[in-house]
């Protein structure tokens, strides 16, 4: 076993351990100052109040972890950066004290943080056309859109015990299986002490839950797994290539963009809390609540792997790959629009 796996598995053994530990004790502190989600018969239908603060355990993990691992260079210090501000952000999002126009600021400033330390997206075309090369508006502003759209796809997905964790998880295992193919092993080891925290985290979280992500760890997970997948290359053996980074992010792309669609056509604000929500369709069409969250798990993997095989095959055999991940994703929005979400 070469070096660099053995420094990956000590990342990954060393961060699982400290979210197992974190978990509860965040937990508990939750509790002490009433940082808890209160069930509110709509979207929390838990039975009792449930505590925040996971998503605090998760960032301690992820960051303890990476200080065995190697040094901080600029990226990795402008990762760090980021994902802090993200985290703060959503920490005081969950106290209540923000307004969405300020959540949005906060985002910014994060997104900022991250392409000042030179990581952004780097897309050929795109680069091609920049009327100004030493500043790439265009990439910049891609960039943007791209962690914004993730930061709160994830939020959107932090709305079932499990769910927002497990599909991160999956997602990341994605991203992981990436970067081994590049060989990058500053990703490697991101992703690696990345999906520790997360692991670990989810022990507590799996139904019936015992802590919660809040707004804190769902905006952390976007942010961090959204900059890690503009950092690989995806494009050396084919073309549509391009696409993997959204198919494997591609169940919180498609939950922000079906619950968004879903709210315009009722004529309601998509920032607006409503059961408009996939997992909450699935399980208005029948579905108990672990069946529900597993058909999310399922479906992260199955693009994950979609993503992973448009890098690998052919431009032909990617695009029919494309074609069929495009067609299976419009079915599902199809027959889950039509799910009557009224009170029975």
């Amino acid at each position: 076993m070469s070096a660099e796996l053995i420094k990956l598995f000590f990342i990954f053994g060393l961060g699982l351990g400290l979210s197992l530990y974190l978990t509860p004790l965040m937990a508990e502190g939750a509790k002490r100052f009433g940082l808890v989600a209160k069930p509110d018969g709509k979207l929390r239908a838990q039975k009792n109040p449930v505590p925040y603060m996971g998503g605090i355990a998760v960032y301690l993990s992820f960051l303890l972890a990476l200080v065995f691992g190697f040094g901080f260079d600029r990226q990795v210090v402008g990762l760090l950066l980021g994902g802090t501000i993200i985290l703060l952000v959503g920490l005081i999002d969950d106290f209540g004290v923000m307004t969405p126009w300020m959540k949005l600021f906060g985002e910014l400033v994060a997104v900022i943080a991250l392409l000042k330390s030179g990581i952004h997206l780097e897309i050929r075309v795109i680069l091609e056309v920049e009327p100004v090369p030493n500043f790439p508006i265009l990439s910049y502003s891609l960039s943007a859109l791209w962690l914004l759209t993730l930061m709160n796809a994830f939020n959107f997905l932090d709305i079932e015990d499990g769910l927002c964790g497990g599909v991160a998880l999956f997602s990341g295992i994605g991203l992981l299986a990436v970067s081994l193919i590049n060989h990058h092993i500053m990703i490697s080891s991101l992703t690696a002490a990345m999906l520790a925290g997360i692991l670990g985290f989810l022990y507590y979280n799996f139904p019936p839950a015992k802590i919660y992500l809040g707004d804190a760890g769902s905006l952390f997970l976007g942010f961090i797994l959204g900059a890690l997948a503009m950092i690989g290359s995806y494009t050396d053996q084919s073309a549509l290539g391009l696409f993997a980074p959204a198919l494997i992010l591609g169940v919180p792309l498609w939950e922000i963009s079906f619950t968004s669609f879903a709210r315009l056509i009722q004529g309601k604000p998509i920032m607006q809390g409503s059961p408009d929500h996939i997992v909450k369709r699935l399980k208005r069409a029948g579905l108990s609540q672990r069946p529900a969250v597993a058909a999310h798990y399922f479906l992260a993997a199955g693009l994950a792997g979609a993503g992973l095989a448009s890098m690998l095959l052919s431009f032909k055999n990617a695009l029919i790959l494309l074609i069929v991940s495009g067609a299976v994703l419009l079915i599902f929005t199809i027959v889950l629009l039509r799910v009557k979400m009224e009170p029975k």
